[in-house]
């Protein structure tokens, strides 16, 4: 007995695993895209939170798409956050010259209520 067959009404190959024949079924190769720290943050997410989601984005193949996408809006909304509220708040590089220790205060605050507004709004929502 043959170890592959070919079904025509279907078109649908079928491997022969024990006893049954099960359909040969393979995925196309997804395109890899880079993910950050913010697409690895939501996908740690969704695995856990959003079981179906996550599934139904790995089948069809468009998770890395999706992940690479969240990546890309979260830094550039980060980004903003943290130049929109530095020029809010005057933190600039005078102040940064004249006193370090104060500017790297502000910035860190800045970057903290920054990283829980895209964590907020984009990773766990």
């Amino acid at each position: 007995m043959k170890n592959r067959i070919y079904d025509e009404k279907n078109g649908l190959w079928y491997e022969k695993k024990g006893d049954y024949y099960l359909p040969f079924l393979e995925l196309p190769e997804e395109e890899q895209k880079s993910i950050g720290i913010w697409g690895q943050r939501h996908l740690r997410y969704i695995k856990e939170h959003k079981r179906t989601l996550y599934a139904n984005l790995l089948t069809s193949r468009k998770l890395n798409n999706y992940l690479a996408d969240i990546d890309k809006q979260a830094e550039n909304m980060f980004s903003r956050l943290i130049k929109d509220l530095a020029e809010k708040e005057n933190v600039t590089e005078m102040l940064k010259a004249e006193n370090q220790m104060l500017w790297v205060q502000k910035m860190n605050n800045i970057r903290n209520r920054a990283t829980e507004v895209v964590n907020a709004d984009l990773i766990y929502a």
